[in-house]
């Protein structure tokens, strides 16, 4: 297995404020420099970064400027994460379009993989057909991403229609898009991660390792909260998996770099 890291930790997550009148351009964003992101991450002894779409927008127009950055730091971009409603017919084209931009962007620059969150909640509940919606655009997704020579898999994300166990159970029948196992989410979402990820073992194609506490509820770097990352890191041994473990940290306080080498010191530990 090899480990990776995502930049999100060097500035939190943002959605580009064009979208706000414009739904094809409302990219993920991470308002932190991507050259000291990069920088600490490799300092930190990871090999890889995953990023967001809107991050490797900023860089369309320049991309010798990113590519250095990465062959300076001697990592590779495995990863891009985006994202989308999904349920609403009138707005899906237009998320399609974004996520066809974030696929060709992320060829462009090296990527293995796309990763994808989304399905949104409605004020009034949410019904089968959400779901079948939902289910319905991720195939879609996966064309996409095929397209480019990448790997599409669904990351379960609180906030969203696919947060529980069963609600996740809900929507794996109806897509045949690849999944990626977010421990924290999933815990969070009342999941034991280890038993998710043996549940759909042969589904995954992406992993995020991400800790946390439950209350006062928040994002740790491995090791320092709740989860039982031996019995994770077995369940994804038995599942097959043997590659990138991405480890994200989201909304943290301290600084991102002594996170990301706590969380390295703490899988030294735990891999062989």
């Amino acid at each position: 297995m090899k480990l990776g890291y995502c930049t999100i930790t060097w500035g939190g997550v943002v959605g580009h404020p064009v979208g706000v009148t414009s739904v094809k351009d409302l990219f993920y964003l991470t308002h932190g420099p991507m050259d000291r992101a990069v920088a600490d991450i490799a300092a930190a002894g990871y090999a890889g970064v995953e990023m967001f779409d809107g991050n490797l927008a900023d860089y369309a127009e320049r991309p010798e400027e990113l590519r250095g950055i990465l062959d300076r730091a001697g990592v590779q971009l495995v990863s891009v994460y985006t994202g989308a409603n999904f349920i609403y017919a009138d707005i899906l084209p237009d998320e399609l379009h974004r996520i066809r931009r974030a696929a060709e962007l992320a060829a462009q620059f090296g990527a293995e993989r796309l990763v994808v969150g989304g399905g949104a909640r409605r004020a009034a509940g949410t019904t089968d057909e959400e779901y079948r919606r939902l289910g319905e655009a991720l195939d879609r997704v996966t064309d996409i991403a095929e397209e480019f020579g990448l790997s599409a898999s669904y990351h379960p994300h609180l906030t969203t229609i696919v947060e529980s166990p069963d609600e996740l159970e809900r929507l794996m029948g109806l897509t045949r898009i690849g999944f990626c196992p977010d421990t924290a989410h999933l815990a969070a979402g009342g999941a034991d991660p280890a038993a998710v990820i043996r549940r759909y073992s042969e589904r995954i194609r992406h992993v995020h390792l991400k800790d946390f506490r439950r209350d006062p509820f928040a994002f740790l770097p491995l090791g320092q909260g709740e989860l039982d990352f031996p019995d994770i890191v077995q369940a994804i041994k038995e599942s097959g998996y043997d590659s990138w473990l991405m480890v994200e940290l989201d909304e943290y306080d301290g600084d991102p770099r002594a996170a990301a080498e706590a969380s390295r010191r703490y899988l030294e530990e735990l891999l062989p």
